[in-house]
């Protein structure tokens, strides 16, 4: 399992691991767990599990591999259904301490299936965002053709402002060119027409200071609903309300193709034959579209990495989530985005409100909230 062991995979690039939050999601620890194990033998990675070590402990030892991969232990965990209030009240939770791993550099990235509003909040108040981030973003992949889509924010913020959504548009096109290789992204807003005066005022303004051609970024212009699977573009930006309903719409209608294509192949022999013949085919389909391939959403504009699982997560989407976190901090995402955020700065937005000489505040001393295993 180690790199040493002949035939086992590269090791990876960044110096420290990938903290992974054991305790959150609908299935931990246990497919939490599993998918780090895997991760770990498929992939080479690093990581360093947090939680409650005793749990964690007797999982490594069910997978063979106990000893072998790190723990900090952290007996609080940001349970499913909990309100972003809950960030508050448990400030040694296994996300506030794999974000301090990070603030600390002994961790690269922060892997995390746990409640999205839990992982937000508690991410935003323990690393902070970046200097002149009005809001930080939570992108995600689409499984567009012939190349994937960005769409961002899809929950992070529901209400913004237009210099957010410029903001935002600068923070997908550096999360395009690390995650999927894309030199010069593509970006186009998301609104009711392709006309730059459709959408609301906030849109609208938007559509204007992307359109100046000053921000950055390469704008495509507007965008409706039904382009964001056609891959018009390679960033879709929108506030984080309606990036999250259309993220989950999509989802659900992928559901029910699935499910209706399930139901076609049982409906006659000759079907059934077909899909056999065709089976292959099938799969690589439903991976394609399976959220479990992707990893997850990637919180972007704080000081620190934070890839956020479906909470229905499985081992293979853990799996998939923790490879997306080494691939993002060894690409130094961090950094790409503060570089392209700093291009997109204009008077409204440069500086933090009541920071003369536009550097970041210091932050408090803070003591670590775990104990190492």
């Amino acid at each position: 399992m180690t790199g040493d062991d002949p035939g086992s995979p590269a090791p990876p690039v960044t110096t420290a691991p990938v903290a992974v939050d054991t305790m959150g999601g609908d299935h931990a620890p246990e497919q939490i767990i599993a998918g780090a194990v895997e991760a770990v033998r498929a992939h080479g990675l690093r990581l360093v599990l947090v939680g409650q070590a005793p749990r964690i402990r007797a999982e490594l030892d069910r997978h063979g591999v106990a000893g072998d991969i790190p723990i900090v232990h952290a007996e609080e965990a940001l349970a499913m259904g909990e309100g972003a209030l809950a960030s508050w009240r448990k400030p040694r939770s296994s996300v506030a301490v794999a974000c301090h791993l990070i603030k600390s550099g002994r961790a690269s990235a922060l892997v995390s299936a746990g409640t999205t509003a839990g992982v937000v909040v508690t991410s935003r108040l323990r690393l902070k965002a970046q200097q002149g981030v009005l809001r930080p973003a939570i992108a995600v992949t689409l499984p567009t053709r012939p190349r994937p889509t960005v769409l961002l924010d899809s929950g992070a913020t529901a209400d913004v402002k237009p210099e957010s959504l410029v903001q935002f548009a600068a923070l997908g096109t550096a999360y395009a060119q690390v995650a999927l290789g894309i030199e010069r992204p593509r970006v186009g807003l998301l609104t009711i027409g392709a006309e730059p005066g459709k959408g609301n005022k906030v849109v609208r303004r938007a559509h204007e200071l992307l359109a100046g051609g000053q921000q950055g970024v390469e704008f495509a212009g507007n965008i409706e609903g039904d382009d964001l699977l056609t891959c018009a573009v390679d960033v879709v930006v929108t506030d984080g309300f309606t990036g999250n309903v259309a993220l989950k719409t999509m989802e659900g209608a992928v559901r029910m193709a699935m499910s209706e294509l399930q139901t076609a192949i049982r409906s006659s022999p000759t079907a059934k034959m077909g899909a056999v013949l065709q089976r292959r085919r099938l799969q690589e389909l439903r991976d394609r579209l399976d959220s479990e391939t992707y990893g997850g959403g990637v919180l972007l504009g704080l000081n620190g990495t934070v890839v956020i699982a479906h909470g229905a997560s499985e081992a293979r989407g853990i799996t998939s989530a923790c490879v997306l976190a080494h691939d993002l901090a060894a690409g130094h995402i961090v950094e790409r985005v503060r570089d392209q955020i700093a291009a997109t700065r204009t008077s409204r937005f440069g500086r933090r409100h009541g920071d003369k000489d536009g550097r970041e505040p210091r932050p408090e001393s803070e003591q670590p909230p775990f104990a190492p295993e």
